[in-house]
């Protein structure tokens, strides 16, 4: 999605005083490497969903500090005027490489590197922790409701449970996990998301009768329509509804009450009115479980709303932004590592690969820091930013396409929905 708006005051105010500081130790142009991991998944996840990346592109792309941003700064005393300066210059001219978009990851995977000066790479840190944290807990959250759902579809629909533009960027991780369709319209215009959506209750109760509502839904929209039959009383409305419609009536939805129930008496109402084809659709609070418990009853599409955007209780993805490594005075690169209690990381620039046994599933996370390619294994990594330039952009739909590939490599204990570990080790060497 293309933005006029600058992203370079996406960041916190610390970024730019450690810049002021570099600056003035002479540090700020020594090379560097940041690195984005999770120390483990939230929630007891299997595994996790790289999204976001591309949103990413799009932010760094617009990250320019222009007279405005310049102005505030000056204004609130952010900054001194050496800083002023070279913010008014700022331009990404490192390498940025990750995980390809729609890839699973896994506790300690590198799934972005950032790979440039101190003073450039450092300041990107809040956007691309901002990005990545929220796409990627969305992506997985919308996963495991997709391997819930089986073959049967699902729309994205949590728009208003969220913040208006969290909500476009939940419609697009939720889309490249596997989702159907968005009822976000922002979504369909920026990223191309197929939308969907018909009536609510305050339509049915807008009119004098249902059959009034009915019926002008299907003037508007043709007997394919949903029609919403749970505003009263359900088995009338859908008497109603193929009344009006015929068998050619596109689905029925169900909003509230015992949903597998009222699904199972739906179902065999509708098909005694010879309504065979009518699909029905369920809403109401579903999230990966209750999408699970529903698998046995006539469902043919689920639509999900704040489960979906709020990562079904796990809002962000905990990823975190390390430098890894940095130029010594002598030119030299060394690997540099936090060791406090708790929140260790490790240090050199790292590569990632994916171990498959004969069968092709995936038995382990190879992360090195040598630089050598395991055998049988598949690199995970590839380039996304190239001497500023951006290289690594792709369609929703390639992406969607990697991610069931990438699934579809997971052992089955990555599909169970109780709280467990990673469905594979992550080895380092």
């Amino acid at each position: 999605m293309t933005m006029a708006m600058s992203s370079a005051l996406l960041t916190d105010h610390y970024e730019l005083t450690m810049l002021e500081a570099s600056l003035r130790s002479g540090a700020a142009s020594r090379r560097a490497v940041f690195e984005v991991f999770a120390r483990q998944l939230p929630g007891g996840r299997r595994y996790g969903v790289v999204a976001g990346t591309g949103r990413v592109l799009e932010a760094l792309e617009r990250f320019r500090f222009e007279d405005e941003d310049l102005a505030f700064l000056r204004d609130n005393q952010v900054v001194d005027s050496r800083t002023l300066e070279f913010l008014a210059g700022y331009r990404f001219s490192g390498h940025l490489y990750g995980y390809a978009e729609g890839e699973c990851y896994f506790p300690g995977s590198p799934i972005m590197t950032v790979e440039g000066t101190f003073a450039e790479a450092v300041l990107l840190e809040t956007v691309i922790l901002s990005v990545l944290n929220h796409d990627c807990a969305i992506a997985t959250a919308a996963s495991r409701m997709i391997h819930a759902a089986g073959s049967r579809p699902l729309i994205e629909m949590g728009s208003r449970r969220t913040h208006e533009m969290s909500a476009v960027a939940a419609a697009r991780a939720a889309y490249l996990a596997g989702f159907s369709a968005t009822s976000n319209l922002m979504a369909g215009h920026a990223y191309g998301v197929p939308t969907a959506g018909t009536a609510a209750h305050a339509f049915t109760l807008l009119h004098d009768s249902e059959e009034q509502a009915f019926q002008a839904q299907i003037n508007s929209l043709g007997t394919g329509t949903t029609l919403l039959v749970d505003t009263y009383d359900v088995a009338q409305a859908v008497r109603t509804a193929v009344e009006l419609a015929g068998p050619s009536l596109g689905a029925v939805r169900l909003d509230s009450g015992d949903l597998a129930q009222v699904a199972h008496e739906v179902r065999e109402q509708l098909d005694a009115l010879g309504a065979h084809k009518t699909r029905i659709i369920v809403t109401s609070d579903l999230d990966e479980y209750a999408i699970a418990a529903l698998a046995s009853a006539p469902v043919d599409v689920y639509g999900v709303g704040t489960s979906l955007v709020t990562g079904s209780g796990s809002p962000t993805a905990a990823l975190v932004y390390k430098l890894v490594a940095r130029e010594d005075a002598d030119g030299i690169m060394r690997p540099v590592a936090k060791r406090s209690v708790g929140k260790p990381s490790r240090g050199g620039r790292k590569d990632a690969f994916r171990k498959l046994d004969a069968t092709g599933t995936a038995i382990a996370e190879l992360v090195t820091v040598a630089g050598d390619r395991p055998a049988d294994a598949r690199p995970l990594q590839v380039q996304l930013v190239k001497d500023g330039e951006v290289v690594g952009r792709e369609t929703l739909e390639r992406i969607r396409g990697r991610h069931r590939d990438a699934v579809a490599e997971l052992p089955a204990p990555a599909h169970q929905l109780s709280r467990g570990y990673a469905a594979i080790p992550t080895m380092f060497d």
